[in-house]
C-alpha cells in the first residue's frame, strides 16, 4: 500500500518528489509496486534501511540476503548501496534527479555505525563505481578489491594490508551497478581490468551477480543469524582478513 501510494503521487503530480521508507527486508511487501514504478516510469524513491545481516539480534527474519541481487536484476530500477555519509549524499542527489527523469531509485542504507572513509565522494557515486584507495584508474595493478555499503571499509583495510606487502592494489567502491554499466567501456576497463586475474568482492549479502566483476566473492549465500553484527561477520567470514586470503589465492 505505502509504495503504491507513493507511485500514485509520483505519477499524478510529477512536480512532487515522492518517497517512502521501511526496513530493506520488508521491501518484499513493496515489490509489486516497485516493479510497477520501474515499468511505468514513476520516479519514486524507496528508502530501505537495515540493509544486511548487520541488523544483528533481530535475526534472519529481518536480515536481507537476496534483496540486493533481485533489485539489481529489475529493469529500470537504480539500486544504490552507499558506503558512508559522503556516498549517501551522492546517492540522494542521483535519486532526486532520477525522480525528475521518471526513474525510480532504491536506497539500501545501513543501521550500523559507519565512518566517513577518506576516499569516498558524492561525485564518484554518479559513475556507479570509482577508486577510493590505492592505484588510480588505468594504472597497472596486482589486485582489485571491490565493495559496497558497510563492507567497503573492510575492502579498504584489506587493501592496506596487501599494499603493506608491496602489492599494487586498487580499492573500488561500487554503490550502483546500473550507473557503472552506463559508463563507457574505457572507463569500466580502467577501473576493473579484465586482464587482472585477482579481483575480489565483499558484500554482506548474496554473492549472486558478482561473477560479472569478481573472480572470488565474499558474502553470505545462506540466511543470517541472531547475534551482534561483529559476531555475525566473523562467523560468516565477511572480514578484511578473508578478503586478503582470497586475493593472495589468486595472485
Amino acid at each position: 500500500g505505502m509504495a503504491a501510494i507513493a507511485n500514485g503521487i509520483a505519477l499524478y503530480a510529477p512536480g512532487f518528489i515522492s518517497y517512502c521508507a521501511t526496513f530493506f527486508i520488508f521491501s518484499d511487501y513493496c515489490r509489486s509496486a516497485m516493479r510497477v514504478a520501474a515499468l511505468s516510469g514513476a520516479g519514486t524513491i524507496y528508502v530501505m534501511t537495515h540493509d544486511s545481516i548487520g541488523v544483528g539480534e533481530d535475526g534472519p527474519t529481518h536480515q536481507p540476503i537476496e534483496h540486493l541481487a533481485s533489485y539489481r536484476a529489475m529493469p529500470g530500477m537504480l539500486m544504490m548501496r552507499p558506503a558512508d555519509g559522503n556516498e549517501t549524499m551522492g546517492a540522494y542527489k542521483i535519486a532526486v534527479e532520477g525522480a525528475a527523469n521518471k526513474r525510480p531509485t532504491t536506497l539500501a542504507l545501513s543501521r550500523q555505525v559507519v565512518p566517513n572513509l577518506a576516499g569516498t565522494t558524492k561525485e564518484g557515486v554518479a559513475k556507479g563505481a570509482y577508486v577510493v584507495q590505492g592505484e588510480a584508474a588505468g594504472k597497472p595493478v596486482d589486485c582489485v578489491l571491490m565493495g559496497t555499503g558497510t563492507e567497503l571499509e573492510l575492502a579498504c583495510i584489506a587493501g592496506e594490508k596487501l599494499a603493506a606487502e608491496g602489492k599494487k592494489v586498487r580499492v573500488v567502491s561500487m554503490p550502483c551497478w546500473e550507473l557503472f554499466e552506463e559508463q563507457g567501456d574505457a572507463y569500466r576497463e580502467s577501473l576493473i581490468p579484465s586482464d587482472c586475474k585477482c579481483r575480489v568482492s565483499i558484500e554482506a549479502a548474496s554473492t549472486f551477480g558478482w561473477a560479472k566483476y569478481a573472480v572470488k566473492s565474499i558474502g553470505r549465500d545462506g540466511f543470517g543469524a541472531s547475534a551482534p553484527a561483529p559476531t555475525i561477520y566473523k562467523e560468516f567470514g565477511i572480514t578484511a582478513d578473508a578478503m586478503v586470503a582470497a586475493a593472495k589465492s589468486l595472485m
